[in-house]
């Protein structure tokens, strides 16, 4: 009992258009279905003996469609007897001994579904009760999360824990039909008419136990994203990182409740519409954004704007208490701006007294740099004409 290669590719050829009874997805499938009946879609308009079929059999001779992004499942008296995993037109035969009951491809899903093939097929001949189904092998969308209160999670960067509230949803795919129909699909769902099993159905309560199983590793979910070693991920890119945020929910759902290895089911793309962190977590937040504003070269030229505004504040004293201000503080901005580069370059100028300062210990190079300026703080008005005047001879050497 199996099913016969008729024809694979897509479903518009000419072999498609000459089958007038065949079995095949139903009208107005939802995109957040994941397994919905196969249709008989005609009869046999005097072709061949299958002229009535019965009731819940599959008779000998059917045709049936499967198209692209679904698989086809066969369950003969609640048990699996075939699977087709691959686009393309199948007959249905029960006395063919050379026909298979499984087709996986060649793709993603072959070498998965072939190891659950030999693990739940069934073998027979048909019985009282035949039904196909289908299931949706495409990314289903629209799965929502969320919380009600803030969720906490140690994070590395910041060096402590962090509370957040949020919502948002996820892609799911079912990467292995028999199992997910196996292990999680409720029977209900299984039986002759029966309803679409939908991950957006309030009334689906399969459905809903995996909304909870999210929401409750999303602290792990959020702890496995920001302390990744190897990404330096931080918690203020998780809202444009989709893939990244869902491959760190899927290891935390699989860590906790083995979606992929025993239901056949994967989170793919995360959409994080929304997050409100608490009081704590905005100071540091705060914090940590000053801390980064002082780094580096944006760090560096903030420290020149403060070492010029206490120049000029100094120039404006006026006076020897001027210098001596000019020269206690300058000196100390300096050392400041070395200490955030983390560098050993020498300061461009350290005043004090203009003694300080000879041409033996700077280049060429230096001593005109130094000169120029000397000169700034000589039209800033922060030192005298004399002071300028023993300086510059020092520099050149005169």
């Amino acid at each position: 009992m199996g099913f016969i290669k008729a024809f694979t590719g897509a479903l518009g050829g000419t072999f498609a258009d000459q089958w007038k009874d065949f079995y095949g997805p139903g009208a107005n499938i939802s995109a957040t279905a994941a397994i919905f009946p196969a249709v008989p879609s005609g009869v046999n308009a005097g072709r061949g003996s299958n002229t009535e079929g019965s009731a819940n059999i599959i008779t000998n001779g059917s045709k049936i469609i499967v198209p692209e992004g679904l698989a086809l499942i066969t369950l003969q008296d609640g048990q699996i007897t075939g699977m087709i995993a691959e686009p393309g037109g199948f007959e249905f035969r029960s006395d063919d001994p050379n026909s298979r009951s499984m087709f996986a491809g060649d793709g993603i899903f072959a070498s998965t579904l072939k190891t659950s093939w030999e693990r739940f097929k069934f073998g027979g001949q048909p019985g009282s009760q035949q039904l196909a189904f289908y299931v949706n092998l495409k990314e289903i969308p629209n799965n929502k999360f969320g919380t009600q209160s803030e969720i906490y999670f140690d994070d590395a960067y910041f060096g402590t824990q962090v509370g957040v509230i949020t919502r948002g949803t996820y892609t799911l795919k079912i990467v292995d039909p028999l199992l997910f129909i196996k292990n999680f699909v409720p029977a209900k769902y299984l039986q002759p008419n029966a309803q679409a099993f939908d991950f957006a159905d309030m009334d689906n309560d399969a459905a809903g136990q995996l909304f909870n199983e999210v929401v409750g590793t999303l602290s792990a979910a959020f702890a496995n994203y920001t302390n990744d070693p190897n990404k330096g991920n931080r918690i203020s890119k998780i809202q444009g990182d989709q893939i990244g945020f869902a491959q760190a929910m899927s290891m935390a759902v699989e860590d906790a409740y083995q979606w992929k290895s025993s239901r056949g089911l994967e989170i793919v793309k995360t959409a994080i519409l929304a997050i409100e962190y608490d009081e704590d977590t905005k100071k540091l937040m705060q914090d940590v954004k000053k801390a980064d504003a002082l780094a580096g070269a944006r760090g560096n030229s903030f420290m020149q704007q403060a070492v010029a505004r206490g120049i000029e504040a100094a120039g404006s004293n006026g006076g020897g208490s001027g210098m001596a201000f000019m020269g206690m503080g300058v000196q100390a901005a300096g050392s400041m701006m070395q200490n955030v580069n983390q560098q050993n370059t020498p300061s461009s100028y350290q005043p004090g007294f203009a003694s300080q300062v000879s041409n033996n210990d700077a280049s060429p190079q230096d001593a005109t740099a130094k000169l120029m300026e000397m000169k700034k703080l000589l039209d800033a008005g922060a030192i005298t004409e004399e002071e300028y005047q023993k300086i510059k001879n020092q520099l050149l050497g005169i």
